[in-house]
């Protein structure tokens, strides 16, 4: 009997961008495998950061 155990890891990005003047910042993580993702966009760079560390502390 084999036993296949595979780690599946999320894939993590901060985008900055401009929309109607003015920048915000899109914090994504992505799980290809299962195809599925999440996305929170802030105004704030302080507060994508935040949350880019809460998401790479998991």
């Amino acid at each position: 009997m084999y036993i296949m155990k595979e780690v599946i890891e999320w894939e993590v990005s901060l985008i900055e961008f401009k929309q109607e003047n003015k920048l915000l910042y899109k914090v994504t993580r992505r799980m290809p495998f299962f195809s599925v993702a999440e996305t929170k966009v802030f105004s704030s760079k302080q507060e994508a950061l935040e949350q880019l560390q809460e998401w790479l502390s998991k």
